[in-house]
Order: structure tokens, then sequence, then C-alpha cells
């Protein structure tokens, strides 16, 4: 994620949490929380106890988030950037507070007659390539339900549409030929089908510098006829630094009924 898809996705977060924003500029976001966001973000379980037991009034705290050092550099507050301890903390809370949503688009004009909507299974999910190296990419992914058709960046295509939580007056939902369980499947199979067409040169290049270490390692030992257990953690823990493996993650994800187009 880039600096401004980390100060957008800040946004999104805390507006959607109810958060006020008290400064937004380039780089820069100043955020008072919420005792819900303060509970889960700011690790105060022994204070948020003695206010609840004592009937104190409760103050929660402050955040100011510096997205960009180069757009804010006089601005104090905590930086954020990909891979911050912070960043990954919000979203584990978005797994948490905002795992599966259902929603129905809603027509701006009076339509001529009923509009069936179509059922959607959508994931937001996270794919990380991990060695002794690691890269993160997200991704959301929709399966329409009927046909069985997935479209790729799909809830950035359901962000251009017109969405209510209640089902709008003339229209009418069309029952599933797939399950959403196995339409889930059916995307992760899509997602795994897509990886490995992938070029996976960076496991080969970390399967290069792990035989290296272990060569280095070996070598250090060579002459000890008995291996001590040392040598066995060792060798272990360049197992776990080096080796290649790809983990599908999902954030969250959710039923949506759209029109047909």
């Amino acid at each position: 994620m880039e600096n401004k898809q980390i100060h957008q996705y800040l946004e999104r977060f805390f507006t959607a949490n109810k958060c006020p924003i008290l400064e937004n500029k380039k780089g820069f976001l100043h955020v008072q929380l919420t005792k819900e966001m303060d509970k889960e973000l700011m690790n105060r379980p022994f204070y948020w106890h003695y206010i609840e037991k004592t009937g104190g009034a409760p103050n929660p705290m402050k955040l100011a988030l510096i997205t960009d050092q180069n757009e804010a550099p006089n601005e104090k507050g905590e930086i954020i950037h990909y891979g911050s301890p912070r960043l990954h903390q919000i979203f584990q809370c978005t797994k948490k507070l905002a795992g599966f949503i259902r929603l129905y688009e809603q027509s701006e004009e009076k339509p001529h007659g009923h509009i069936p909507l179509h059922p959607w299974v959508c994931l937001n999910v996270k794919i990380s390539y991990q060695a002794d190296r690691k890269k993160e990419i997200f991704g959301s992914y929709g399966i329409n339900l009927i046909y069985g058709q997935i479209q790729e960046h799909f809830f950035d295509y359901v962000k251009t549409l017109s969405m209510t939580p209640k089902i709008p007056d003339f229209s009418f939902t069309l029952t599933p030929m797939i399950s959403p369980v196995s339409g889930i499947h059916r995307i992760r199979r899509f997602i795994e089908q897509k990886i490995s067409k992938e070029s996976h040169e960076w496991a080969a290049r970390a399967i290069e510098r792990w035989e290296e270490d272990l060569a280095l390692l070996d070598h250090f030992y060579e002459e000890t006829e008995e291996k001590p257990d040392a040598y066995q953690i060792e060798k272990e823990a360049l197992r776990e630094q080096y080796e290649p493996r790809i983990n599908i993650d999902i954030i969250n994800g959710g039923i949506f009924y759209l029109r047909q187009r």
C-alpha cells in the first residue's frame, strides 16, 4: 500500500467507526477516538476498568497519525507506514468489527416494474508472500451466485453503486444456484490458480539464500561428531526464516444483491 492509500484507508476506517476527524490534510490525520475505539486500539484496560467501576466520565484519547513525512514534515504524531504495528492493529480491528455485511443495490430512478437483484459473495483478502522477505497484496473478489462469474476488484466496483442495507421497493432477490460457502471455495481456487501462474523467482532466490546459510551452519559444526541441540535449533530457525510460503487470509466479506448488467 502506498502512503495515499493508507491515508484513505484510515479515513474510511475512522469515519465508519464514528470517530470524529479533527484534522485531515496531506500526510496527516488527527482523530478523536470513541470509547469503543480507545478500548480496541490504545491498550488501557486498567483505565477503563477503573472508569466503569467508579462511574467516572470517560476521556477517550486522540490519535495523531503521520501517513507521509514528506507531506507533513512539521507535524508531531505516530508515523504510519505499511508494516507498522499500528496499521496492522487497525487491520485486525477491521477484521474483528466488520466481518460480514449484506447490502442491496437501489435505483436512483423509479423503475418500470420489479427489478431482480442477483446475489454476489464478496471477499476482501490479503495475500502474503513470505520468506526471509515479505510482500502483501490486498485484493477484492466477487462471485455471482447464479452464474458463477468471478470479478476482480469487486469492492471497488460496488463502491460506485448506490447501496442500502434494506431491500429497496420494487426489487426482489433471486435465489442462489451456488451456495455462499461453495462461492467462497471457488474464489479461493481462483486466487490459487492465479498465483500458480505467477513468477515465483522470489521463492527460488529465498531457497538459494537458505542453502547458503545452511552450508555455513554445517561448516561450523562439521568437526562435531554428534551434532548438539543448538545445531538442530539453528537449522529449524533457518527453515522458519527462509522457507517460501503463501498465505491467503480473508479480511472481511459480504453478500451484495446487484442488478444484472
